[in-house]
């Protein structure tokens, strides 16, 4: 049997995608990379965003058009955020699809795909399969996180490139801003043992990796007891400094209200662990923080990196922000841009608010409190601008500079000048995309290029 997996969003599921493969693997299933060739067809989906979803739902109906043209009895499953928040809408608008897993139960995938393939076999009409976790009850105490899904991490076998790995080291999140759907979709807030995380560190180490990224929703507030102490992210990656000889290290997605200074101090004395902190404002008003339940103000935020970059002088900085959100002024927007400027991000991902059925935020404001849509699309053309600025302003300094970079393969475009070379893309430790001509050969290595030119997104270089 030939498996398919497409994947939608963001890191932690591309790493739920390799654990269902090797899942699939264990149990003799062959993964192939075109999609019609598959006999079951598995989609990873997205949440955070109305726009995922139509995404996941339009990628859907090509899977059945491809099932019905070639005739074959292919089973289709829908895995991720989308599933565990929607399994109805899914069931509504895509009534063909024969399995709906949530991220807390991806170990009952195999036996899922293994009943409706069955069914398929005694040309029995298969029914739809639900696999969701029920959060409320694991919140209230009610019910436990299933072992077996930490077991998927635990004995996940190492397949597909080996260079880059993400290594998952905390699930969930208790946060529950306003506009989110993670709570809902992902469940509450749970670190992985040290133990656990130092072994799948080890294993990864023994194939000749060379850049891990520890994961997690709020990854800078892991906490776990260890031979009797209490382990923070500063620990952990002191303790995973010590256990591998993986060139680099890093994590995300920080959250800036239990973001511990030690962590700063981390980075400055761990040599293998990169300069990088994914750290989101989400917006520049406190007034419109407070209405997301952020927990923190644009002071904190700004002391904050601050005392990161006083700590660790070349640190690179991303960001996120919405716009958009409910009762947003001209004045809480100017805000946004005042801090792109002051914080100067190597890059943002800026979004504009939309109603996620479920949260907080949903159903709470009136139509009138509801920004319209034409100016919620000219303030995120202008905080694109101004970003886009600031990151090509930063990168023009980095012209004549002999910089080291992780290649990791072909560019998209891949238009080298010469016909014995291939234009590849890689980064260096501050996650600045670097493009230059070079042997597909050195593909996983590390490089060093001296940058000839910039752009706001992209480094161009050429091979020292």
């Amino acid at each position: 049997m030939r498996f398919y997996v497409e994947t939608l969003g963001c890191q932690m599921n591309k790493l739920d995608s390799e654990l269902v493969a090797g899942l699939l693997g264990q149990l003799g299933y062959q993964p192939v990379t075109d999609v019609a060739e598959a006999d079951v067809t598995i989609l990873n989906t997205c949440s955070v965003r109305d726009h995922a979803e139509q995404k996941a739902l339009s990628r859907l109906g090509h899977f059945n058009h491809l099932r019905k043209k070639n005739g074959t009895p292919a089973i289709i499953a829908v895995m991720g955020c989308f599933a565990q928040r929607s399994p109805e809408l899914i069931r509504n608008k895509a009534p063909f699809v024969d399995i709906i897993c949530g991220p807390a139960e991806l170990h009952e995938l195999g036996r899922l795909i293994s009943q409706s393939l069955l069914q398929r076999k005694a040309d029995q009409k298969v029914s739809a399969k639900i696999a969701v976790s029920d959060f409320r009850k694991i919140r209230s105490g009610q019910e436990a996180l299933c072992d077996e899904l930490e077991s998927l991490d635990v004995q996940r076998p190492m397949v597909g490139e080996g260079f880059q790995r993400f290594v998952r080291v905390q699930r969930g999140c208790d946060n529950f801003c306003s506009y989110c759907v993670v709570p809902f979709a992902r469940g509450p807030e749970c670190s992985r043992p040290v133990d656990h995380i130092l072994e799948e560190v080890r294993r990864i180490d023994r194939t000749g990796c060379k850049e891990i990224t520890l994961l997690g929703q709020t990854v800078s507030s892991y906490c776990q007891d260890h031979q009797g102490q209490k382990v923070g992210l500063a620990e952990l990656l002191c303790l995973v400094h010590e256990s591998c000889s993986i060139p680099r290290i890093r994590f995300i997605t920080s959250y800036p209200a239990d973001f511990s200074p030690a962590i700063f101090e981390a980075m400055a004395e761990l040599p293998r662990l990169c300069p990088y902190l994914h750290l989101p404002a989400q917006h520049g008003s406190d007034r419109m923080l407070k209405l997301m339940n952020r927990r923190y103000t644009i002071k904190q935020y700004l002391d904050l990196l601050e005392q990161g970059r006083r700590i660790v002088p070349n640190l690179s900085i991303a960001g996120d922000f919405i716009v958009g959100f409910p009762t947003e002024t001209q004045d809480d927007h100017q805000q946004s841009i005042e801090l792109l400027e002051k914080v100067r991000y190597k890059n943002c991902f800026i979004f504009k608010y939309s109603i996620r059925p479920g949260t907080l935020a949903a159903g709470k404001y009136t139509p009138e409190q509801e920004i319209p849509e034409e100016i919620k699309s000219a303030r995120h053309s202008e905080m694109l601008q101004v970003q886009d600025r600031i990151a090509n302003e930063d990168n023009q300094t980095m012209v004549g500079k002999i910089v080291e970079v992780l290649v990791e393969g072909t560019s998209k475009k891949n238009r080298a000048d010469k016909q014995t070379l291939s234009q590849l893309v890689g980064r260096t430790v501050e996650d600045k995309i670097v493009i230059f001509d070079g042997l597909e050969t050195i593909t996983g290595t590390i490089t060093k290029v001296r940058i000839q030119s910039a752009s706001s997104l992209t480094l161009f270089g050429e091979v020292v």
